[in-house]
């Protein structure tokens, strides 16, 4: 009887194991309704090699991308780095007919939009937009399209660097652990700020009576994550080309370090970009575009400190984003300006990386996003 158990349990376990696949999502500045917008590959779980799956055209700029939770939709910050324009787009993912079609567009409260978070519920989106220094947030519909902008929130204050913080600039719009908060960290005012967020309200962005974290001036915060634990966060700046390390508790971040995300010979000319942690939360992963295009790769000590361990070339240039699988395997990284898109194979004892596979071309690619379905 015993045996039989066992058995029933084994086939269970298998059985929803490999009926997931793990696709990988690429979005582009495209700026021709021609050019395939967004492409969409399957990712062998063995070897890391990646296999064309689907793609769509007719969008522009599809800049930035992020699936639901369920994995049945798409949403992207479209007409990107487009004058007098910005949007935000839902796409249908449907994995049995290979498609990904277009559902509806919404604007998106500002000038070019770059960076979209859906809240775990899957009922809210939230995007930044990064010229004019705003962010916005929408209902989502039970079919998946965008509804109508809930609220909108423009800032005008700046910082200290003339030529790149006269303004606000949100660069990101990151739910909390628990997607009761919503960050924003803006390069252009030296801030992270936040809201408080209620999934039950029809305006759920609330005012808090810590609205913003003070970075040092000519940071320039861009990207943030929480470690798996959600004690700690971390803010790559872009213009500073460090990385702060926060201890978090109910939507307040109090700083517990500042780190390079570069060897210490390079002195200027930073362009740090986008900051993952691996799934087991030992290591970060940081990308430095400009004069490195290289990937910067920390320990993470008992108290959320980070070690530098070493650096992995991209492969290619202007890594923008990347994204690593659900299992920490795989890291994939986008090179803009050489149009390659490069798998790594993790090392889970050391925390380095390895190519893996053949590339992939795709010209202008701009975001990675992994998901398993």
């Amino acid at each position: 009887m015993k045996n039989k158990f066992f058995l029933a349990l084994l086939f269970l376990v298998t059985t929803n194991i490999f009926s997931q696949n793990t696709y990988v999502f690429l979005g582009s500045y495209n700026r021709d309704k021609t050019a395939e917008a967004i492409q969409v590959y399957l990712l062998d779980s063995l070897r890391g090699k990646l296999t064309k799956f689907t793609s769509v055209k007719n969008i522009v700029n599809p800049s930035y991308l992020t699936v639901s939770p369920n994995g049945k939709y798409v949403y992207a910050c479209t007409d990107t780095k487009t004058p007098n324009a910005g949007s935000v787009s839902s796409f249908e993912f449907n994995t049995t007919a290979k498609t990904l079609t277009f559902l509806n567009s919404q604007r998106s409260g500002g000038e070019n939009p770059v960076y979209v978070s859906v809240h775990k519920n899957g009922k809210w989106l939230a995007n930044a937009n990064y010229t004019e220094g705003s962010v916005s947030v929408y209902p989502l519909l039970e079919n998946g399209k965008i509804d109508s902008i809930a609220q909108n929130f423009q800032y005008m204050d700046g910082s200290v660097n003339k030529d790149r913080q006269t303004r606000s600039h949100v660069h990101s719009a990151v739910f909390s652990p628990q997607c009761d908060y919503l960050f924003l960290p803006d390069l252009g005012a030296d801030k992270i700020r936040c809201y408080a967020f209620d999934e039950n309200q029809k305006k759920p962005l609330v005012e808090t009576q810590n609205p913003f974290t003070k970075t040092d001036l000519e940071a320039g915060p861009r990207h943030f994550t929480f470690h798996p634990n959600q004690k700690w966060g971390y803010c790559i700046e872009e213009m500073a080309g460090q990385i702060s390390a926060y201890n978090y508790e109910n939507g307040i971040l109090n700083k517990i370090q500042r780190i390079a995300t570069h060897p210490e010979k390079i002195k200027e000319g930073f362009e740090s970009s986008d900051i993952h942690i691996s799934p087991d939360g030992k290591f970060l992963y940081a990308t430095n575009r400009g004069k490195e295009n290289n990937i910067a790769i920390f320990s993470i000590d008992e108290n959320g400190l980070l070690k530098s361990i070493g650096y992995q070339s991209t492969l290619g240039k202007h890594p923008r984003i990347f994204a690593i699988d659900e299992s920490g395997k795989f890291l994939i990284a986008s090179n803009v300006l050489t149009g390659n898109v490069i798998v790594f194979k993790r090392d889970f004892k050391t925390g380095l990386l390895k190519k893996v596979g053949k590339q992939i071309k795709m010209q202008n690619v701009s975001c990675v996003q992994i998901k398993q379905i």
